[in-house]
């Protein structure tokens, strides 16, 4: 009976050395070590085999989970992270903005100096375009036409 209750012992402390936190809570008295024994051969036989239950915040990740967790806290409080938007994110951001301002700006009304802006610049398109036309017109006269024309001139002014 001894004998049996030793080799139960050994094979279950075995056992049980696998998984982590047994072993440290066993009493030294003889009585208490054959009560863990046979618990312990309870909990660690079985079909399902040995099952290891992590506990929390113990896991073997967790420093460097924590760590990165870490950081990201204080990268995200530093504001380090709002550069990293997604590229289409920010794109789309700007196209927002800009659209909004555009409606703003169609919104109210144009002030005096705009008016007088935008009229100016009608006037120089007008002039640049009638400008291109000329050139256009003198390109399409032939060259000794041309040619006469300026002989004329020349006579003219001299």
């Amino acid at each position: 009976m001894l004998d049996l209750d030793a080799a139960e012992k050994q094979t279950t402390d075995r056992l049980c050395e696998e998984k982590p936190g047994y072993g440290n809570h066993k009493k030294e008295t003889s009585v208490g070590r054959q009560r863990l024994a046979r618990q312990s051969t309870a909990d660690c036989s079985g079909d399902e085999g040995i099952r290891l239950r992590k506990l929390n915040g113990s896991s073997v990740e967790a420093p460097s989970y924590q760590n990165l967790h870490r950081e990201l806290l204080l990268s995200h409080k530093r504001g380090l992270l709002l550069e990293e938007k997604p590229e289409l994110k920010r794109v789309l951001e700007q196209r927002r903005l800009e659209l909004h301002k555009e409606e703003e700006m169609a919104k109210r009304r144009p002030s005096d100096l705009e008016t007088e802006l935008r009229k100016r610049q009608q006037k120089m398109q007008e002039y640049e375009q009638e400008e291109i036309r000329q050139r256009e017109n003198q390109q399409k006269i032939p060259e000794f036409v041309r040619v006469k024309d300026n002989l004329r001139r020349t006579q003219t002014s001299e």
